[in-house]
């Protein structure tokens, strides 16, 4: 039975085989050119038309190859395809050689916004009429030459052709190795976020997005499949205008002020100069950005990473580095919104493994071991009035800052003025987490392999880890000298400090934790909670400034 199969198998095999035959079968030669379809696959195409910006001047644009198909008819017209670009025109046989007159052809090109003025984001169309004139092609056997080697088309059946552009199509096709190792990147944080909960509200939807932004397709540059998040009309450029746009941070930041208690700081307001001093780190790493050779606003926007804020990265990366905006010079500054939304967000997900040695390198035990005074009860009437003075302080000292902290303090008070319940369970629940998730998706798709593997993204990371360490550093080095000025009936434990970046609540957990590793009756969480949400205060008034000397 299993040599019959096998027969049967290799018989329709041998039949196939035979139907896809690209000789001639002793048909005349405007017999053969009718018959089948005539493919060339050379170099020579763009990919696609975004971030030519970034090429150095000794740099040349990228470039692929791509089928360009020529189908003749018994009507004397052709077509050829080439990028999902159709042109047409008729053709004439004098001997062996074709003649080929082309129509002429408009075609819709996209090209990037560079005009920073402009009311949208992303490409500009225009419409440019293409005229290819007459060629002349000689037929050789299976082969149709037009003078150059690249330029000779190869005869095969219809279906050997169908399969061929089926195959170019898909995501094997069009895949690189860079492709491949960002979705090995999306599946470690997916890993980081199911195996140790690091922050999985943020980590998988980023994790499925970089999957999702990787997924290759066939690109050109004056072709829209409207797929990718970087191709104008498709869906994820719809939603990733949230993101360019600066849109979706301060939604984020009104879920976050629904949330967030800020009676401890309250109660101890001493205990805001944390927070303030962690954002040491934003600065420093703003000057080391500059050394490196990064303009001015791209620094501006590298050095927020040091707050461990992804909300706030995000909005002054879509100010300061969206790719658009002119700088004086008339340069173009870089499109780095996804390089350090994810920097960001990674850092704010390794806070408990990141704060836990720098802690411990810089306190003793005897320091850890230290035991906060319980902070006093706080009435309904300050935490009404604390966002509405909170507001007005920090928004006239960085009113550039005013979508983030305009939008923190009215969650807040639409959560301590008890009665708008309604609004404030909306804001902390079902908007944060919709805007959440799309705000992850979108800024893990914008990672395109070609967009994300350079050094730029490189230096980022590493300036970026600094700018967490230095951040964390200074928080616990001001904590100690704020504990060595303390009086004994008040003290401060300086672990504390560490609080002060923004990723609430993980670094106050991390200094509960550490402070019940060390004296099991050392309950730290209320009074780390201070420096925390100063930290979420102090980093936007952090980005408010330097956006204001920046844009």
């Amino acid at each position: 039975m299993k040599k019959v199969i096998f027969i049967v198998l290799s018989s329709l095999l041998i039949a196939l085989c035979g139907n896809f035959c690209q000789a001639s079968n002793g048909r005349s030669i405007e017999e053969e050119l009718v018959h089948g379809k005539w493919m060339n696959k050379a170099e020579g195409y763009i990919p696609k038309a975004i971030r030519k910006q970034d090429l150095k001047p000794e740099q040349k644009e990228q470039t692929i190859a791509r089928y360009k198909v020529y189908s003749f008819f018994k009507d004397h017209t052709f077509t050829m395809d080439s990028i999902k670009q159709r042109y047409t025109g008729t053709w004439e046989l004098e001997g062996n050689q074709v003649i080929m007159t082309y129509k002429r052809k408009k075609i819709t090109e996209f090209s990037p916004n560079l005009d920073p003025n402009a009311s949208g984001q992303g490409y500009v169309t225009h419409d440019i009429v293409v005229e290819l004139g007459t060629r002349t092609g000689t037929i050789n056997g299976d082969k149709l030459e037009f003078g150059h080697p690249s330029l000779t088309a190869i005869h095969y059946s219809d279906a050997v052709a169908g399969i061929k552009n089926f195959w170019e199509f898909t995501g094997f096709a069009n895949a690189t190795l860079g492709n491949l190792f960002m979705i090995l990147v999306a599946l470690f944080f997916i890993w980081l976020a199911i195996k140790f909960d690091y922050e999985p509200m943020l980590l998988i939807p980023i994790g499925m997005g970089i999957i999702i932004g990787n997924i290759p397709f066939y690109m050109g540059e004056a072709f829209n499949l409207k797929l990718g998040i970087y191709e104008p009309g498709s869906v994820l450029n719809i939603l990733y205008s949230g993101v360019i746009n600066g849109w979706y941070p301060p939604l984020i930041f009104l879920g976050i002020g629904a949330m967030t208690d800020f009676s401890s700081l309250i109660s101890n307001p001493r205990l805001m100069l944390l927070g303030a001093a962690a954002q040491i780190g934003i600065f420093i790493t703003f000057l080391g950005a500059l050394w490196l050779g990064f303009p001015a606003p791209e620094a501006g926007a590298i050095g927020i990473i040091g707050g461990a804020d992804g909300p706030t990265a995000i909005f002054l990366s879509s100010k300061l580095a969206n790719g658009v905006n002119m700088m004086a010079n008339g340069e173009l500054v870089k499109n780095l919104i996804g390089p350090i939304a994810i920097a960001a967000y990674s850092y704010m997900a390794l806070v408990p493994v990141i704060q836990p040695p720098i802690i411990n390198l810089l306190t003793t035990k005897k320091e850890r071991q230290i035991k906060m005074r319980a902070p006093r009860a706080v009435s309904r009437l300050e935490k009404q009035l604390f966002p509405i003075i909170g507001l007005l302080l920090t928004a006239f000292i960085a009113p550039s800052a005013l979508p983030l902290l305009g939008m923190l303090f009215f969650g807040n008070l639409l959560k301590e003025s008890t009665v708008t319940n309604r609004l404030a369970n909306t804001a902390s629940n079902a908007l944060i987490d919709s805007i959440t998730m799309l705000l992850g998706i979108t800024v893990g798709a914008s990672t395109q392999a070609d967009v994300f593997l350079t050094d730029t993204s490189i230096k980022i990371f590493v300036l970026g880890a600094c700018s967490f360490v230095i951040a964390t550093a200074s928080g616990v080095l001001v904590g100690k000298l704020m504990s060595w000025l303390s009086p004994k009936s008040n003290p401060i434990n300086p672990m504390i400090g560490a609080a002060g970046v923004s990723a609430v609540p993980d670094s106050a957990r991390v200094v509960q934790n550490l402070g019940l590793k060390n004296d099991p009756t050392n309950y730290l969480l209320m009074h780390a909670m201070a420096p925390n949400v100063s930290g979420v205060i102090g980093s936007a008034v952090a980005a408010g400034t330097l956006l204001s000397f920046l844009m």
